[in-house]
């Protein structure tokens, strides 16, 4: 029975990976936030991957449907809905989400380029936030310590804050 059990649950390895990997950094996401998180990454690679391409419109287009759909598991459905449509955030999300409509409608160079202009005016205030997260990451904290990257960091972060 226990090689049933096994069977059913499907592979344990990345979800313990995952789970443990935000337990020791003392951020406890409930299991909807880990998966979004993973697939807003997973999104993320495939954006920087279809770039690398020569902005390759399939490798784009599935990007960006995975990082959105991160973000709505992530941060749930009503609050993406607020983060998109506040009023304050109109323009933003206009860039961002025509971006995505233009990569889609094979477009992609320019649908990133506006796409991108729309991701810092939503999230350029999440930026210095996520960068002192990024920073307790051990092997990534020591890659953002080294000489040239910690002043462009901190220069960053002070002007967003």
């Amino acid at each position: 029975t226990s090689t049933q059990n096994k069977q059913r649950r499907g592979p344990l390895l990345p979800s313990l990976v995952f789970s443990w990997t935000f337990h020791i950094m003392g951020y406890g996401l409930s299991e909807w936030q880990q998966v979004g998180l993973m697939v807003t990454c997973i999104g993320m690679f495939f954006l920087f991957f279809g770039v690398m391409m020569i902005f390759d419109r399939a490798l784009l287009a599935f990007g960006n449907i995975l990082f959105v759909a991160g973000i709505v598991l992530a941060i749930g459905f009503q609050k993406t809905l607020k983060l998109f449509f506040q009023p304050t955030h109109i323009k933003a999300s206009a860039c961002f989400l025509g971006g995505i409509l233009l990569v889609l409608l094979k477009w992609p160079i320019i649908g990133m380029i506006i796409e991108i202009f729309g991701f810092y005016l939503l999230f350029g205030a999440f930026f210095p936030v996520a960068l002192s997260f990024v920073r307790r990451i051990p092997f990534i904290s020591w890659i953002l310590d080294l000489p040239g990257i910690k002043q462009m960091i901190d220069r960053v972060c002070e002007q967003r804050l």
